[in-house]
């Protein structure tokens, strides 16, 4: 009964989610309510009521008659898939409550930097400090055996992380710095941080070579397809977030097969 219940708030947040990814990356603030596109007619609440809203008006403004993006309620309808996927995988690796909360939480910033992404190509800052806070709390709450005497001791536990994570920001910082920002966006560098940090390093660098092995085929099937050129930009960050998401959940099986295939 509590998935039907997640999955249901994944479709609200889903709504929230959506105005996030068009407003932060122009650097605009969460005041105001939503409007149409085309006619800018401020939207009532029966206009807001995720995929329901849609089907009843048949995918068309209530008040111009213009068509509305089918992007926004597959983005919710995304969303409260998403959701209910985490739930499902944090309850049955892990034990705190806290813990599947960060997991919704952390769930719900990489929906953000993944529409961002895809729309504007850009990462929202916001959306990456939120990322570096979640992964602080998830790393803390989950090492609660270790004896953290000192307020020293306790901020120590976050040294190693921070190691880790500049070590896995590496590999894109490097590709940033010799094309000048051409071949990668330094929003994608800030997120590899934030990947290393919160994965550790294997875990991180694994994750670092999916968003690699993923984007490499899917460019690969763009050109065979045409659909771009040689000289055409495609985002990483989906890759990255896909990266990050599978190491959290499916670390131990993703590291077998790697190892299996090349044979460590």
């Amino acid at each position: 009964m509590i998935e039907a219940y997640i999955f249901i708030i994944g479709l609200f947040f889903g709504s929230f989610l959506n105005v996030l990814a068009d407003r932060l990356p122009f650097g605009r603030t969460l005041l105001g309510r939503s409007e149409c596109e085309s006619c800018k007619h401020s939207l009532i609440w029966k206009d807001l009521i995720p995929l329901i809203s849609f089907i009843e008006l048949k995918g068309k403004c209530r008040y111009c008659k213009a068509s509305l993006s089918i992007g926004y309620p597959l983005s919710e309808l995304f969303t409260g898939v998403i959701f209910l996927l985490t739930w499902s995988l944090s309850t049955a690796q892990f034990h705190d409550p806290i813990i599947h909360i960060i997991h919704l939480v952390i769930a719900s910033i990489l929906i953000v930097m993944l529409l961002a992404d895809l729309r504007y190509q850009i990462i929202p800052d916001e959306m990456q400090i939120g990322l570096l806070i979640c992964a602080i709390l998830r790393i803390y709450f989950l090492a609660p055996h270790i004896e953290l005497p000192s307020v020293f001791d306790r901020v120590s536990i976050f040294g190693t992380p921070a190691i880790h994570g500049v070590i896995v920001m590496l590999p894109l910082l490097l590709v940033f710095l010799f094309t000048k920002g051409r071949g990668m966006g330094f929003g994608d560098v800030k997120f590899t941080f934030i990947l290393g940090f919160i994965l550790g390093l294997w875990n991180g660098l694994t994750a670092l070579y999916i968003a690699f092995l993923s984007g490499g085929l899917f460019g690969g099937v763009l050109l065979l397809t045409r659909k771009k050129g040689m000289k055409s930009k495609v985002p990483f960050g989906p890759f990255l977030i896909l990266g990050m998401y599978l190491m959290i959940f499916f670390d131990n099986d993703i590291m077998y097969w790697i190892m299996k295939a090349y044979g460590f």
